[in-house]
């Protein structure tokens, strides 16, 4: 497992997190509307992080020019978050490289063993959908809390 976490397509693209890249795919796919963005509770519920995480993000992004926050102009009191030029280009960028190594591997393992992986991800895929981790806020406490 260590091999594979510190496997190089776990590393950021020009400088940039994985988490902060994983943001700015998901403004590029989930943003249907190139005008409007997206507002911080949407992407929060799309990734599954917490408004604070992605506000930080946002953050370290909007400083390197990636994103930029704009009013709703519906709602003046609704930030939406959208992609600069710059960030739409870093995006494409991610995403090519992101294909282009896919497919090598997919030449690397050779029909059979891609078909076989691709059969073992889905279930995985299908494991994790159908046991949903627990809510950490809703647990029991047993009583350990007070050691921490």
């Amino acid at each position: 497992m260590k091999r594979l976490h510190k496997a190089q397509w776990q590393k950021g693209v020009e400088g940039h997190k994985p988490s902060e890249m994983t943001l700015m795919i998901c403004i590029e796919k989930w943003n249907h509307s190139d005008e409007e963005g997206l507002k911080v509770s949407e992407i929060s519920r799309l990734l599954g992080f917490t408004p604070p995480t992605i506000t930080q993000l946002i953050n370290s992004l909007e400083a390197k020019q990636m994103v930029e926050r704009r009013a709703d102009p519906s709602d003046r009191r609704v930030v939406r978050v959208k992609l600069t030029e710059s960030g739409k280009e870093l995006t494409r960028k991610a995403e090519h490289y992101r294909d282009v190594m896919l497919d090598k591997l997919v030449q690397h393992l050779g029909e059979k063993d891609t078909k076989q992986l691709t059969e073992l991800l889905l279930k995985v895929h299908e494991y994790v959908e159908d046991n949903p981790p627990p809510d950490w806020d809703r647990l029991q406490m047993n009583g350990d809390e007070k050691l921490d």
